[in-house]
């Protein structure tokens, strides 16, 4: 039962916007919080009483702003037209629903030195431009490795149409799928570390077979928050009879499906594939990630900022906390993120840098 200073809190949500587009590297932090909370309580700008600005977020350039009254927000976000000041050149904001936008961007180094062997790496990176306007290219690396950002959906066209390409290397030298190489299910309550190397839990192996099995790919953190706080994952694998092996690779997660039963169950593995893609694609529009930088702060502070989300975990039972050497991640819808958020800043007595 929800106790009332988390039922008033849980509104605070509808009162939050997010705020995109502010000039990053022009003024230190604190002056640039000061100027959007001068901003949007400015009545010229539709604005009213400011309770809190978090900024600097996980995404440059992008503060969450909240107000006192819900009809605030409301106002700001129906005037389509912002501009934070002229003495910064008039930078215009680009405002919106808080929680509105869900893993919109992704980073990530792919090696194409595979393919090295088999055509021009450079006119094959043209070609995926072509193919897919929309993601930024970085400068292609002697080594094969290129820089890429842009939306997950569009990165996702990306990762499959590489995949296709590589059909016939994955054919002759099986990476993924190599003889002596278990398959594995992982239990959804093992501990989930990201790193380039396949994950794997207690399973028995497949049988041998020259079929592949169905590949899929997702994007990391709605994979680890389906297989971690949701039954869904591990619940079709074994209605389907189905053996699975996930690699992670960064931003970027690829599943192999393959059934245990003989030829005439392999359609299985189509409709596995489906079912997971939906439920991925759901939860990709519902969720919402925040990040605590541990990177070069003290230990003592740290040690904080850790405690304090171990601490919020066990009551908030739907956000996923992944924690790293670096950083920690907590995944969950935006309202439980906002309100699990705000309650690590008070509990470690500051303004934690996200």
């Amino acid at each position: 039962m929800a106790s009332t200073l988390n039922v008033k809190e849980s509104k605070s949500s509808e009162r939050t916007i997010v705020v995109a587009g502010l000039p990053v590297g022009l003024f230190n932090n604190h002056l640039l919080t000061t100027l959007v909370k001068s901003h949007f309580q400015d009545i010229k700008n539709e604005g009213g009483v400011v309770e809190d600005v978090i900024y600097p977020t996980r995404t440059k350039g992008v503060a969450y702003v909240t107000f006192r009254e819900k009809k605030v927000a409301e106002n700001i976000i129906r005037k389509k037209k912002h501009h934070l000041a002229k003495k910064i050149g008039s930078a215009q904001l680009t405002i919106s629903h808080f929680g509105e936008k869900v893993f919109s961007s992704v980073n990530a180094t792919l090696d194409l030195s595979v393919f090295r062997s088999q055509v021009s790496l450079i006119s094959l990176v043209m070609d995926l431009k072509m193919e897919i306007p929309h993601l930024y290219f970085g400068p292609l690396r002697s080594s094969g490795r290129i820089s890429i950002q842009g939306s997950f959906l569009d990165f996702k066209r990306l990762k499959e149409s590489l995949l296709l390409k590589a059909s016939s290397l994955l054919e002759e030298n099986r990476n993924f799928i190599s003889e002596g190489e278990k398959w594995h299910r992982e239990s959804p309550r093992r501990s989930l570390q990201r790193s380039s190397k396949s994950l794997e839990s207690p399973r028995p192996s497949l049988p041998e077979s020259t079929r592949h099995g169905e590949m899929l790919v997702l994007d990391t953190d709605v994979f680890l928050y389906m297989k971690n706080k949701h039954r869904f994952y591990e619940s079709t694998l074994k209605k389907f009879h189905m053996l699975c092996k996930e690699r992670i690779d960064g931003e970027i997660t690829t599943i192999c499906i393959k059934s245990t039963q003989d030829d005439s169950e392999s359609n299985n593995e189509k409709q596995v594939k489906k079912l997971i893609e939906k439920f991925s694609h759901d939860l990709h529009f519902k969720l919402r990630k925040e990040t605590f930088i541990l990177e070069g702060k003290e230990e003592r502070e740290k040690r904080t900022i850790k405690s304090a989300c171990e601490q919020l975990g066990l009551r908030y039972f739907q956000v996923l906390t992944n924690f790293y050497k670096t950083h920690i991640d907590i995944i969950g819808s935006s309202s439980d993120i906002y309100l699990f958020t705000k309650e690590v800043m008070k509990l470690i007595g500051q303004k934690v840098k996200l």
